[in-house]
């Protein structure tokens, strides 16, 4: 690389941080990930096709510090994040080729010509995104559909990116899907929220239930002749909710001031070690059931945990839900909560009720392997 070279790009990359300074306090992340995506363009652009050679990379960030004194983030690792991270999303971001492709083209992201998947894909979130987590998310995720997710849960969930990192090593997308919840924003620990997120699961089948046993019409349908049946039926239940969870009592009661609170159903999971309260709703969710039960979670720190366990988690076990609704209302909640629905025998879809004897059928078969095991003992 010439001196001539080595000026005119320093003098460029100068030029387009400046401008982006002067913009700074409008929009910083929008305009610092615009910034870092031009000069990615600009370096990508000059170093693959080897105009610079080699080590000018390094000169361009020594001569930067000589002129710009104190700026930080344009060492030679930084330079080659930048370019990796235009390199990745050139593809997804429309931008007009400039006059003179020595220039830094650093005007705003928003503009995109595509969604790299559609509607699951948020720019709102891409521009939220520090560029350190991008870099984060680029090194280590190459599935474009995963660096989406770590994406939102970074925009919408304020993660540091300590956070950002142990949650990739504790493969938290490969663990998605489960009931929408806050407990990856409300317990510290990403592995205990890990566990927390694969000991619930998003949808129940309490197929031991027929809601034509235990309602004569659609308007019977409440809470406490749901939660008694499950309670009459509660190993079963209990088979269904997952293993390690210990049944303590339905309708736990709880005292604040000269009213009576009662749980619903009140466990205790040995791995989570923590109490675990459910609230059966047999209607719709509405947020104002999460309200009900971080109360009831409140209650239960205080009165009820022991010092050596880990903070209550709670459950609202109801028939439907909008997960939007539902990821929309449990953010501004500090209490670790999920939102799961559950169904009935007679909600089964037909190919469930085909694969999955009733529990008659599971002890005939039982009986009819031992009276098997008997006979070739003979």
């Amino acid at each position: 690389m010439s001196n001539g070279d080595l000026h005119q790009a320093v003098e460029v990359i100068k030029g387009a941080i400046q401008r982006c300074q002067a913009r700074a306090l409008l929009n910083v992340n929008n305009e610092v990930l615009s910034l870092y995506y031009g000069i990615g363009h600009y370096i990508s652009e000059n170093s693959r096709q080897h105009f610079w050679g080699t080590g000018a990379l390094n000169a361009i960030s020594e001569q930067l510090q000589k002129e710009m004194p104190g700026l930080k983030g344009f060492g030679e690792t930084s330079l080659k994040n930048m370019r990796t991270f235009y390199e990745e999303w050139c593809e997804f971001i429309n931008r007009q080729p400039m006059a003179d492709d020595l220039l830094i083209d650093e005007t705003s992201l928003v503009t995109q010509i595509r969604q790299p998947l559609g509607d699951e894909f948020s720019w709102t979130d891409f521009l939220r995104v520090p560029f350190t987590h991008h870099v984060i998310i680029l090194r280590k995720i190459k599935d474009l559909k995963e660096r989406a997710f770590y994406i939102h849960m970074c925009a919408t969930r304020a993660w540091n990116k300590y956070a950002l990192q142990d949650f990739i090593r504790q493969d938290l997308y490969g663990n998605r899907g489960m009931l929408p919840s806050n407990f990856t924003e409300t317990i510290p620990d990403t592995r205990l929220a890990i566990r927390t997120l694969k000991a619930f699961k998003e949808n129940y089948l309490l197929n031991f239930i027929n809601a034509e046993d235990i309602y004569e019409n659609e308007e019977e349908r409440n809470e406490p002749v749901l939660t008694k049946e499950i309670v009459n039926n509660i190993r079963d239940f209990i088979l269904r909710f997952g293993q390690d969870f210990m049944f303590i009592r339905p309708q736990y009661r709880l005292v604040v001031g000269d009213e009576e609170k009662f749980v619903d159903l009140l466990f205790f999971n040995r791995q989570l070690n923590c109490l675990v309260a459910v609230e059966m709703k047999d209607c719709r969710f509405q947020p104002a059931h999460l309200g009900q039960l971080a109360f009831y979670l409140t209650l239960l720190d205080e009165q009820v945990r022991k010092p050596h366990e880990n903070p209550s988690i709670g459950l609202v076990l109801c028939r439907e839900m909008d997960r939007t609704v539902v990821e929309i209302a449990i953010q501004d909640y500090n209490k670790p909560m999920g939102v799961a629905t559950f169904r009935l025998g007679e909600d089964a879809p037909e190919e469930y009720n085909r694969i999955l004897p009733d529990l008659s059928g599971i002890n005939a078969l039982m009986q009819e392997d031992k009276d098997n095991l008997e006979s070739d003992n003979e």
